[in-house]
């Protein structure tokens, strides 16, 4: 197994930029960090065979396809042996309306994120779960009223310039 390479700045600056815009061409990503085109595609090319990008993507404005629900859930699990945590994992990954997941420490398992159309389906979603039996012995639901600050990137160069 080949070992991941060590990170520069430049790296860094490179998969913050691409993270931010990943249909940036190569001349301009070059240019805002700091290279000439052919290194920095080198660069990239690296970046991509060490799976530090994993992939590019689109933002959609879901507003404007229509109404939707943000709901964060807080689930705590019946039992807590390490098949029950795959096993609500691995259900949860088959549910569309979950957009993430995190096992988190404190008073519950998991902080749940979901997108439903309306309260009706958050509450059809949540009663299949439910029936599905994930293993789950209680939940709290919050709806999002408004998100002020969302961001669609890692401050990857705050976290790790320092280290690099």
């Amino acid at each position: 197994m080949n070992a991941a390479p060590k990170l520069d700045r430049l790296d860094l600056r490179i998969l913050a930029h691409l993270q931010r815009n990943g249909r940036i061409t190569n001349v301009d990503l070059a240019d805002a960090v700091g290279l000439s085109p052919s290194p920095c595609l080198s660069r990239v090319k690296r970046l991509e065979k060490a799976a530090y990008i994993t992939g590019y993507g689109a933002h959609i404005a879901l507003a404007k396809l229509g109404s939707t629900l943000t709901v964060f859930t807080q689930i705590t699990l019946k039992d807590h042996r390490i098949n029950d945590f795959s096993k609500f994992e691995q259900r949860a990954r088959n549910v569309r309306e979950i957009v993430e997941a995190h096992l988190v420490s404190g008073g519950y398992d998991y902080l749940v994120k979901f997108v439903t159309r309306d309260v009706a389906h958050y509450q059809q979603v949540i009663e299949e779960i439910l029936e599905a039996d994930f293993g789950i012995e209680k939940y709290f639901s919050f709806i999002v009223i408004k998100s002020p600050v969302v961001k669609r990137y890692d401050p990857i160069e705050a976290l790790f310039e320092d280290d690099a």
